[in-house]
């Protein structure tokens, strides 16, 4: 996510990229297109690491090799949880903090949540 050198804002995003909440179905309030494509350019790397996996337990290979990759692979999970998260926090939560009052709270708690889940 680019942002200016003067400020710390988030960068105003196109319109067809901003998602709002629709129905019952919570979506992102805006995502920065490139942020979403290393998402899934990363996404599929992954995926193609996880049909590795199961190629190395397939032909039975040494029980340490399949486990370093593993790692390798939870390690990349965790990257774009990174990406992930820094969006929330610069779009989604900032503009329901900013709103104040329940939805504030209800964020406040969301973001409580997602530590601990993150912290495991």
């Amino acid at each position: 996510m680019k942002q200016s050198k003067t400020s710390n804002a988030p960068k105003p995003l196109a319109p067809e990229s901003a998602a709002a909440c629709v129905t019952d179905e919570k979506l992102a309030i805006a995502v920065d297109p490139e942020l979403k494509a290393a998402a899934v350019r990363r996404l599929r790397r992954i995926a193609g690491q996880v049909r590795g996996l199961e190629s190395m337990v397939d032909q039975e290979r040494y029980c340490a090799d399949i486990l370093v990759q593993i790692a390798s692979v939870q390690e990349a999970l965790r990257g774009v949880s990174r990406l992930l998260m820094r969006n929330h926090l610069e779009h989604c939560a900032t503009m329901a903090i900013r709103d104040g009052g329940e939805s504030a709270s209800a964020m406040y708690d969301e973001l409580l949540d997602l530590v601990y889940r993150h912290a495991r």
